[in-house]
């Protein structure tokens, strides 16, 4: 067993030894994907009181190269996929790198989920990649943790073959996704949360976090995560643990518990739904005390699931632009 496997063993352990929690619960890894969430199915349950929504469909732009389905890491015989999406005109300077995070409850929804996203952000110039990621059917906290950033890492090494400046890779998801963003940017090169191989040598650091509707707190009174009085919780389910049965593992695995004078500019992108960026105006605040750039787009009669959906798509790609270039020019 390797030191980073060893270290959060003896996290889990000390948590459960000072806790008196119940043990894990893996019931939820099923080697099934759950496919509960997808486009389609939140558009389903949005239209309802948003008609005037239109889901946004994969762009045919003719400068943009694409090319999917490249393995980033590989787990034993689990090889990690991500895609590339960048302009296919050659330029000199070196561009920004944007990693896109699928969201889901760290138990469903798909890369290709933000493939409009990444063909939109390409054409506008940034390299973007897609990563996926084992979710909570698969492999437990914090496993899509070392997954994500060991896509981090593979991208800062893969920096000269995509002509992109290492010291401009933006991290960003949606949902899960988003929270999932703020972990990886509050938490470089920890040793706690990365794992061995896969261009371990190389930092998972980055340059600024983009965070759309996701949580920075599971355990802040914000929180809506953790109710599991009507069905297991999406969070539930990733620990392994509830709420009330290892509440300093919850802890641990918000973004909120580590943001510091390191973490990098944050932009938060927030729908009508309180509860999905529980803690945001905490993190801000620490972000403040230590003099770092923050900006939120609020769109205030969104669903959750906006970033998929005309008429919020194209405001949220437009901030996104506007807040790297502000950001590295």
């Amino acid at each position: 067993m390797n030191l980073r496997v060893l270290s959060f063993a003896f996290f889990v352990f000390t948590a459960m030894t000072f806790n008196m929690v119940v043990a894990q619960n893996l019931e939820g890894v099923t080697g099934v994907r759950d496919t509960s969430y997808t486009t389609i199915s939140a558009f389903s349950k949005d239209v309802k009181n948003h008609p005037q929504i239109k889901i946004v469909k994969e762009f045919d732009f003719g400068s943009v190269k694409e090319n999917r389905d490249i393995t980033y890491c590989s787990l034993g015989e689990r090889e990690l996929k991500l895609d590339v999406f960048q302009k296919s005109i050659s330029q000199q300077a070196l561009r920004t790198a944007i990693i896109i995070i699928h969201g889901g409850g760290w138990r469903s929804g798909d890369r290709s989920q933000h493939y409009p996203l990444a063909q939109q952000l390409a054409n506008k110039g940034y390299v973007c990649f897609t990563p996926e990621y084992r979710l909570s059917t698969e492999a437990l906290f914090p496993s899509a943790i070392y997954d994500l950033k060991a896509a981090i890492r593979w991208v800062r090494a893969n920096a000269a073959t995509y002509n992109i400046d290492s010291e401009k890779i933006v991290v960003s998801g949606f949902s899960a996704g988003g929270e999932l963003a703020a972990f990886l940017g509050t938490t470089p090169n920890k040793l706690l949360f990365e794992n061995d191989g896969c261009n371990s040598e190389i930092s998972s650091h980055v340059n600024a976090i983009i965070d759309m509707d996701g949580t920075l707190s599971f355990v802040h009174p914000e929180s809506g995560e953790g109710d599991d009085s009507n069905g297991t919780s999406a969070a539930t389910y990733w620990f392994g643990y509830g709420k009330k049965d290892n509440p300093l593992l919850w802890k641990m695995a918000s973004p909120l518990s580590h943001v510091n004078s390191k973490t990098p500019p944050t932009l938060f992108i927030n729908s009508s739904v309180a509860r999905m960026h529980a803690g945001r105006d905490d993190f801000i605040k620490v972000l403040r005390s230590n003099n770092t750039y923050s900006e939120v787009l609020s769109f205030e009669t969104a669903p959750h699931s906006f970033i998929l959906y005309h008429p919020w798509f194209e405001p949220s790609v437009k901030r996104i632009d506007a807040f790297l270039t502000s950001l590295f020019n």
